[in-house]
This record gives structure tokens, C-alpha cells and sequence, in this order.
């Protein structure tokens, strides 16, 4: 587990013991989309791994115009890993996108961001390491079909787990009857929990990649599961999520199934976020740390979640970039959308986890779910809590009650801000406060995000009619 090599000569060793045939960079765009481009291994050299590959940055989504499409990737060799899936060995590296035209990294290359806050946070003489813990939710499905027409639309999935099955004759088999139902899901034993040996299969290729496994559960929805891998730094996390999120795709289906992690694809069930772990360090220190205050927490951290809560509204346009996000932000789905924090509370947007010592102590971001890019999302965060370190917010709390049996007047009576409601509102909010992300984020790559936003995900939604407005609308 972890790295298979250091550098370029231990790259060129590893790919002959393990007589690599094809070489895959992959890179990551706005909206976390991994892509690749294989070469024969035959084609690598020392030279085109220092110097980069070129590719068309045209065809990529809100990067690059066609006259002036020409960019480089930017091998990062110690990432390299084999493909556990390819018929011929096959080795995967990460890369980063070089600009040739500005001569520098390319603003809108999101790994390229995410590098940039860490190096921001040492200018600012704050942090040297920053640590990130996601835990990415996904559900497992036997079917998923959808229609998207002029005069028709829908969508219809299947688990076997489903309790709308449970009158379901089968063909070549047999109703079990055995099933958690709505929000029955949490830790059951077979039969109810069916994805024990896929989980287990996901978990040991997940290791074959260099993650180092916790463990993996079922998740309180009907076909839905998760598996805890270790934290790493800002870059290696959100490194990790692109894995697992390729591995647990691919190991559903070569088992005949489909996996995702789209954040509410049940009506009525929970659905599915990526809670973060978060902590700065500097000289080896854990910064977040402070013994004898509110769950150990320091006042750094404390100003930290406090920067994040502040800027949440614009954040969420990073962290929670789908109009399908906020259909899972809503209260008695456990998905927390009020901005306070508390120890042990899971109905609060920030956890402090219980019992941490020194080392462990973390705060847990709530609300982000995987439609983001994680080197987005992990920046964003970290770089309105670096603004909340540098102006000492502080935010709303501690509230250990039950925040999801308040009702919204009682929220508002208590002074507690709130998740945005829509991903218009938070791109809204993006384009009114965006400060607090230069020189990291630059003006050109926050202009081409919130009008990609609008344009693939905002317009879109907002111009078609849904089956629910029909039955509520269609005899007015």
C-alpha cells in the first residue's frame, strides 16, 4: 500500500518487473471527471516524463479555445499505480495541466489549485501540511434506466434490496423477503446487507491500488455502502477519491451491477454525501489541538470552521456543484444543512469527532457530496478557513441538541445560518464572494465556473418540467 515508486528510474524499473505494455495519464477537469490518454509504454522516456505530454485542451469542457488549444501533462511519476482492470498491464499516473501560452500551471487545472492552496497556506506562514479524511458514500443498483425527451422524461432503478420488490416475482429465482427498507439499512448482517462480498471485493482492489482500507459497511439506505480509507494530504486525498470512485465503479461492473455516488437518486431515503476530515499542521503540530477547550479544538480550528461557515453559501458552489446536491440537503435525511458545530452531533454541518487525541483531532465537514472535484472541493474549504484563521470568525455554536427536530422558525429564532437551498443560490453567492479564494482561484477560473454551472447544470433543470409538477400542476 502507498507508493510503488519514488521516481523516474524506479518508474522505468517497476514498469519492466512488471512488464508494463501500456503507460495512462489521467487528468482531472471541473467538474471531476477523470480522463485519460494511453501510450506504449514503448513511447515513455525520461524526456517526455519531465518535459510533459501534449493534448487538445479544446475538447475539454470551459478550458481551453481551439486557437489556442495546444497543453501539456504534467507527469506526477511517484503517483503511478497499476490498473487493476486492463487486460494488458497497464500503468496509471496522475497528471497535472502545464499552460504553454502563460508559461505556468495551468489556473483551471483543479489538481494545479489544490497544489496552490497548500503553498498559499505556507506564505501566509499558517500551516506546511494540511490533512484530508473523505468518506465517500455510494449506492450499488441492478438497473438504472432514464429518459430525458422533449415530451417524455424519467428515470426508474432497481436493487434487489429495494422494498418495492418485496412483492417482485422473479423469473429465475426466488423472492428472499429479506430487506432493510426505507433508512433500515445501517449495519445489518446477510441477508439483509446483499453487498457484503462486493464490498469486500472493492476493499481488496482498493489496496491493490495503494489505499489503505479501514473498513466498509452498509449505509442507511436501501443499496447504499461505504468504505473508510485512510487521510492523507490535501493532494494524496483527493488523489485517493478518484481511485476508489474508479475502483468501486469498475468492481460493480464486472459484477453486473452499476454503482454511484450521486448525491439523491431515492426519493424518501437518505442519500449520499462525503463527510471531510480536516486538520493543519505545522513543524509536525497538530494546529486544530488545544487541550481543555470545547472537544480539544483550538481557537484555529474553531476560526477555521468559522471562515467555512461564513463563505458556506459560496463554498457549496464547489463542494456541492449539482442541482441533485440539494435534494439531498434537506432535513430527516441526515444530511446536514445548518451551519453550527458540535462534538459527537451528526445533525450539525461540523463534527468534532469524540475521543480524538492529539494527533486525531479533526474537524468533519458535513454537507460536500462526490459531484464535486475533490481538489475543489478540499480547496475551497481550506481556503475560506484559512480567511476565518486570518479575520478570527467565529462561528454559530457549539449546539449539541438534535438540530434536525428544529423547525425552521426555531432556526431562524436561534440566529442559525443554513446550507443554500439550490445551486443557483450558491453560484449566485459564488459570483458575489470570491475574494476570500485569490490568489489561488483566479478571476478567469471563477468566471468560466459559475457560467459552466449555468450553463450544464442551473438552465438546464430550471427549463424542464418534472412528473412531480404534473401531479401537483397538470389540472389547474
Amino acid at each position: 500500500m502507498g507508493k510503488f515508486v519514488n521516481n523516474i528510474e524506479e518508474f522505468f524499473a517497476f514498469c519492466e518487473e512488471n512488464d508494463v505494455q501500456f503507460v495512462d495519464l489521467r487528468f482531472t477537469d471541473l467538474k471531476g471527471t477523470w480522463h485519460h490518454v494511453t501510450y506504449r509504454a514503448s513511447a515513455i522516456n525520461e524526456g517526455n516524463l519531465t518535459n510533459g505530454f501534449p493534448f487538445d485542451g479544446s475538447s475539454i469542457d470551459k478550458w481551453q479555445p481551439i486557437n489556442k488549444s495546444d497543453m501539456l501533462l504534467k507527469a506526477d511519476v511517484p503517483t503511478a499505480f497499476l490498473d487493476p482492470f486492463t487486460a494488458d498491464p497497464t500503468i496509471i499516473i496522475f497528471c497535472d495541466v502545464y499552460d504553454i501560452y502563460k508559461g505556468q500551471m495551468y489556473e483551471k487545472c483543479p489538481r494545479s489549485i489544490a497544489k496552490a492552496t497548500l503553498k498559499h497556506a505556507e506564505s501566509l506562514g499558517i500551516a506546511d501540511a494540511a490533512y484530508f479524511g473523505p468518506e465517500n458514500e455510494f449506492f450499488v443498483f441492478d438497473d438504472v434506466r432514464f429518459i430525458d425527451n422533449m415530451n417524455e422524461s424519467g428515470y426508474k432503478i432497481d436493487t434487489e434490496e429495494g422494498e418495492w420488490n418485496s412483492n417482485t416475482k422473479y423469473k429465475d429465482g426466488y423472492n428472499t423477503a429479506h430487506r432493510g427498507g426505507i433508512k433500515g439499512g445501517y449495519f445489518p448482517v446477510a441477508p439483509i446487507d446483499t453487498q457484503v462480498d462486493l464490498r469486500a471485493e472493492m476493499m481488496q482492489v482498493l489496496e491493490q491500488v495503494g489505499l489503505e482500507v479501514i473498513l466498509g459497511h452498509h449505509e442507511v439506505a436501501q443499496g447504499q455502502g461505504e468504505i473508510g480509507i485512510v487521510f492523507s494530504d490535501i493532494i494524496g486525498a483527493a488523489d485517493n477519491v478518484q481511485k476508489l470512485k474508479y475502483v468501486i465503479k469498475m468492481v460493480a461492473h464486472l459484477n453486473g451491477k452499476t454503482a454511484t455516488f450521486m448525491p439523491k437518486p431515492l426519493f424518501g431515503d437518505n442519500g449520499n454525501g462525503m463527510h471531510v476530515h480536516q486538520s493543519l499542521w505545522k513543524d509536525g503540530k497538530n494546529l486544530f489541538y488545544k487541550e481543555g477547550n470545547y472537544a480539544n479544538i483550538s481557537d484555529m480550528a474553531l476560526h477555521y470552521i468559522g471562515g467555512i461557515f461564513q463563505h458556506a453559501k459560496a463554498v457549496a458552489a464547489l463542494t456541492n456543484p449539482s442541482t441533485n446536491s440539494y435534494k439531498r440537503l434537506i432535513p430527516g435525511f441526515e444530511a446536514p444543512s445548518i451551519l453550527t458545530y458540535s462534538m459527537q452531533n451528526r445533525s450539525a454541518s461540523c463534527r468534532i469527532p469524540y475521543g480524538a487525541g492529539e494527533k486525531a483531532t479533526r474537524i468533519e465537514m458535513r454537507f460536500p457530496d462526490s459531484t464535486s472535484c475533490p481538489y475543489l472541493a478540499f480547496a475551497v474549504m481550506m481556503m475560506a478557513g484559512l480567511d476565518g484563521i486570518k479575520n478570527k470568525t467565529v462561528p454559530v455554536g457549539p449546539m449539541d441538541e438534535d438540530l434536525f427536530e428544529l423547525t425552521l422558525d426555531e432556526i431562524r429564532e436561534k440566529g442559525i445560518p443554513q446550507m443554500p437551498h439550490t445551486l443557483r443560490e450558491a453560484t449566485e453567492a459564488l459570483i458575489a464572494d470570491n475574494e476570500f479564494l485569490k490568489p489561488v482561484f483566479t478571476d478567469v477560473f471563477i468566471d468560466d465556473y459559475q457560467h459552466y454551472m449555468f450553463e450544464r447544470q442551473i438552465w438546464p433543470d430550471e427549463r424542464r418540467p418534472t412528473a412531480y409538477e404534473f401531479k401537483t400542476t397538470y389540472s389547474c
